[in-house]
């Protein structure tokens, strides 16, 4: 059962890292307390520190019991979307209402940037797993990278991460995002180390921009680098891999008709840039149902064909 037709709810999609996972939008727009240059969900429209409530919790937890009535299945929920879902006052709620309904573990994606929030932290502390993030190693790393909302120095970045894991009794993780150019030097993965070992993540993800980013300057860095750098992050660290097959349960949904398809694929390229295989595994339809599904959007100019990773597929943004 996909997510298909619902506002908030997105897949399941393919995760390199969690498998089958239903995506939880919590903001409904690009709101983020980070503009990334690698982000692969485009440039961050408000970079704010304030938290609210973007989106309605009831509607939200509707089309979640609406999708397990109907037979959903995933290996995670994700709380993730378009930005920073530690934005909206009400995502501890949300986690707690998953938890009631279903035994399918909820992970927070999260860059950690208001953990200096004792709610935040407290909140946060609910999720089965939490996934944070850590690529520079001082302020001006910080600007260069995250560009940062206003007010946000990277010491009370790096105190609400620290004071968040010796609270939290889930599994933490912890991603570094190398660029090239930016922050791949054997200086900067030291420094990032030294920062990352009083986290004591139970696990280190190295990775580096696949998906078209935000600043189309921002590159890749190679896996053989990345593999050196590993050891500085000690045992628990990994390099992200490509992403892995992962099997649709509803990959014989091909009786829908070509406007819902090409909706379905709107919607997953709304958040972030999408292979083939990606949206065909997210949206669960043959791949030569996909295909003809975007090139009718790239014939309507609402979808293109990524410049320098051809395999990828952006929205053409106005």
């Amino acid at each position: 059962m996909t997510s298909g037709g619902f506002r908030y709810l997105f897949g399941p999609v393919a995760s390199r890292r969690f498998g089958r996972s239903l995506g939880i939008d919590l903001l409904g727009q690009r709101v983020c307390s980070f503009n990334c240059i690698f982000c692969e969900a485009g440039p961050t429209q408000t970079c704010t520190l304030q938290r609210d409530a973007y989106v309605p919790l009831g509607v939200v937890l509707g089309e979640f019991r609406a999708w397990l009535g109907a037979g959903g299945t995933a290996d995670v929920v994700t709380l993730a979307g378009r930005g920073e879902p530690t934005l909206h006052t009400g995502f501890g709620a949300v986690i707690d209402a998953i938890h009631g309904m279903c035994e399918i573990p909820v992970v927070l994606l999260s860059n950690g940037s208001l953990m200096w929030m004792p709610e935040v932290r407290r909140d946060a502390a609910r999720a089965d797993i939490v996934k944070i993030s850590l690529s520079g190693w001082d302020d001006a790393s910080l600007e260069t990278l995250n560009q940062p909302a206003l007010g946000l120095r990277f010491e009370e970045y790096l105190a609400g991460l620290r004071a968040f894991r010796r609270d939290f009794t889930g599994a933490l993780r912890l991603e570094v995002m190398f660029v090239a150019g930016v922050n791949d030097t054997e200086d900067a993965a030291r420094r990032i180390a030294a920062h990352a070992a009083l986290l004591a993540a139970d696990r280190v993800e190295l990775n580096t921009v696949v998906r078209p980013p935000a600043d189309r300057r921002s590159g890749p860095v190679p896996a053989d680098v990345l593999l050196r750098y590993a050891a500085y992050f000690g045992p628990r660290a990994v390099v992200i891999g490509p992403l892995a097959e992962c099997a649709s349960a509803d990959a014989a949904q091909s009786s829908e008709d070509q406007g819902g398809l090409t909706a379905q694929i709107l919607a997953l390229l709304g958040r972030r840039g999408c292979t083939l295989d990606e949206l065909a595994t997210g949206i669960g339809r043959r791949e030569a149902d996909i295909q003809a599904g975007l090139q009718e959007l790239i014939d309507l100019g609402r979808v293109r064909p990524s410049e320098d990773r051809e395999a990828y597929y952006q929205l053409v943004r106005e």
